[in-house]
């Protein structure tokens, strides 16, 4: 398979709809009693909490890596009892990243970059495909939790990429 040129403008622009995606989700739940915010629902990862926490390490996790650091460890899910802590969280993550991309060449994105999951196994694979692996990681969870947000009686905002265009300055 050859690999494609990827501009890190693009990458860049999916991780601005990642972030206005996130925030249109955590709004839409804003509106949630605690119970319901907590409930297991049965889904991938249970309730709208913890799926909202997932793709919050998610991010970290994979944020951690391409800086050198490979997490043996998971997020505490019960440091976030709240959308409010997670908002948080989210957004500290958010800049965190948005300043590692601000030092990306295509080189660096071309190159590879190794990690060790948490089960221990050592992966390499170029930058650019963990950027868009992750990108790709946090649209499937926000799928999710639309569906999670229906179940609870709440409508969920779009947050289709084409609608990110229409209803942003991107």
């Amino acid at each position: 398979m050859t690999t494609p040129a990827v501009d890190l403008s693009y990458i860049k622009t999916l991780y601005t709809f990642g972030a206005w995606a996130n925030a249109r989700l955590i709004d839409a739940a804003s509106s949630l009693s605690p119970a319901d915010f907590m409930r297991d629902l049965k889904s991938s990862h249970g309730s709208i909490r913890d799926t909202f926490v997932h793709i919050l390490f998610g991010e970290w996790v994979w944020l951690e890596r391409w800086k050198g650091h490979s997490p043996a460890t998971m997020l505490d899910f019960k440091a976030f009892p709240t959308l409010a802590s997670i908002r948080e969280r989210l957004e500290a993550v958010e800049e965190d990243r948005n300043a590692f991309l601000a030092t990306l060449t295509p080189e660096r994105i071309a190159a590879p970059v190794s990690y060790v999951n948490r089960k221990g196994e050592t992966f390499a694979y170029p930058l650019w495909q963990q950027l868009v692996h992750v990108v790709n990681h946090g649209s499937y969870h926000r799928g999710q939790l639309a569906t999670l947000l229906r179940q609870v009686g709440l409508t969920p905002p779009a947050t289709d990429f084409l609608v990110f265009f229409d209803l942003s300055e991107a």
